[in-house]
């Protein structure tokens, strides 16, 4: 059987899609359990490390065995080992391994990066189910204009806040993770973690804190989370709406309901609001959409949080629970549509922009309607240069796209576009992923 290192050398040497889903379901086959353990710890978005920086290795050493390295690894997961102890013990590996099972095996499981075009999800497609990485999901909201059915009985509302989805996991112990939607850990707010962190004795048991995080600017924001280092954006505020407990969490649905879990928050949260200027609790109201009274309550408030500058407002099944998945139990009621689409073209400008981009055509599937469409406005002078220089870095990158509605392409009844299109923002880390 080949060394897990050996393969992961073998899924580098080839791009081809096909034959590294041959190469999973082979060495599935073969009950590879030590190369799939490893690919578990890499990408199960619920285990991590603690560290930021893990130095390659030239030489080799006499080798480390799996026993000494999980032994290790887990003391660093179970926060055993940090600071300066997690990084002596991490060297005393590194010393002793050899180049290739460093660099190419150990080093990139703690680093949570296999770099061998292996992800979770062809994980869990190709091996065997006692290989399957877990998935990290949370809820999702559904677009109100398309749900009108479900804008009635009675309604949590909150403002709909235009910054980035954050999971925080607070341990009583005093640890603190914090993750994108889509499982990405995210570094670089310590000053909020540490907020966190000084209150999370009061928790019986962990607890996953789910808000959004915003700065002074949208683009400050975005730049703050790709940053590598360990600069921080201490002007970053988490805004939270929601708390649920780990253990539920990771079985996909709670047990309370979306009113219970509210009052949940903020009984954490109030005593202790003083000590935590950098995390806040967005402010709710329960209206009943069956009387009068209440739909005009739910217009105003809607028309106060577009003066206000908010994307809109949400609307919450005051009976609902938890679920990790898109529930119509959170509908969000914008007065435009945002839909996440992919880069595809660049096309030359006209006029002015003879000479640089002009638009960036985008193409993607929302809510079961393909879309294409050329984006040409919401862009600086300085984007239609840096982008037109360099048409294939923004290709495959998805961007968030805004108009004011969705239209039925007039040359075919299958293509749909976008009626007053603008660019947003990019999204995500790499090519094809969303935050």
């Amino acid at each position: 059987m080949l060394t897990p290192w050996e393969v992961v050398a073998e899924l580098e040497s080839d791009n081809s899609r096909l034959f590294k889903e041959a190469v999973i379901r082979r060495e599935s086959d073969a009950n590879n359990v030590e190369l799939f353990r490893g690919f578990r710890a890499a990408y199960d978005a619920m285990v991590t490390f603690g560290v930021k920086k893990v130095e390659e290795k030239k030489g080799d050493g006499k080798g480390i065995t799996s026993v000494a390295f999980w032994k290790t690894a887990q003391e660093l997961a179970d926060r055993k080992l940090t600071g300066n102890a997690a990084l002596s013990a991490i060297n005393f590996l590194r010393m002793n391994a050899k180049e290739q099972e460093w660099n190419q095996w150990y080093r990139r499981i703690l680093i949570k990066d296999m770099r061998c075009g292996t992800s979770d999800t062809s994980i869990n497609k190709h091996a065997a189910e006692q290989f399957h990485v877990p998935e990290f999901t949370c809820q999702l909201a559904h677009d109100g204009a398309k749900h009108e059915s479900k804008v009635s009985g009675k309604k949590i509302i909150e403002v709909k806040l235009d910054g980035v989805r954050v999971l925080t996991i607070a341990y009583p112990n005093g640890q603190v993770d914090q993750y994108s939607r889509n499982g990405k850990e995210l570094v670089n707010f310590e000053h909020v973690k540490k907020q966190i962190a000084k209150h999370a004795v009061f928790f019986n048991e962990p607890m996953v804190l789910d808000g959004e995080i915003m700065s002074a600017n949208f683009q400050d924001l975005m730049k703050q989370i790709h940053r590598k280092g360990t600069d921080t954006a201490n002007d970053a505020v988490l805004n939270l709406f929601d708390i649920i407990p780990l253990a539920e969490f990771q079985l996909g649905k709670g047990t309370q309901t979306q009113t219970e879990r509210s009052a949940a928050l903020l009984s954490w949260f109030m005593p202790i609001e003083a000590n935590m200027p950098n995390v806040t609790v967005v402010g709710q109201e329960t209206v009943d959409l069956t009387t009068d009274l209440g739909t005009a309550r739910f217009k105003e408030i809607n028309a106060q949080a577009i003066a206000g500058g908010y994307e809109g407002i949400m609307l919450k099944e005051a009976g609902a629970v938890y679920e990790c998945k898109r529930s119509v139990a959170w509908l969000k009621i914008k007065p435009f549509i945002e839909v996440s689409l992919t880069a595809v073209a660049v096309e030359e400008g006209t006029g002015k922009n003879v000479g640089r981009m002009g638009a960036v055509v985008f193409e993607g599937t929302d809510d079961g309607k393909f879309i294409r469409v050329s984006v040409g406005g919401g862009w600086s002078d300085k984007d239609r240069e840096d982008i037109w220089a360099e048409k294939d870095a923004v290709l495959g990158q998805v961007g968030e796209i805004r108009a004011d509605a969705l239209t039925l392409n007039q040359d075919s009844v299958e293509v749909y576009s976008l009626r007053f299109p603008r660019f947003k923002t990019w999204r995500g880390f790499v090519s094809g992923e969303k935050l």
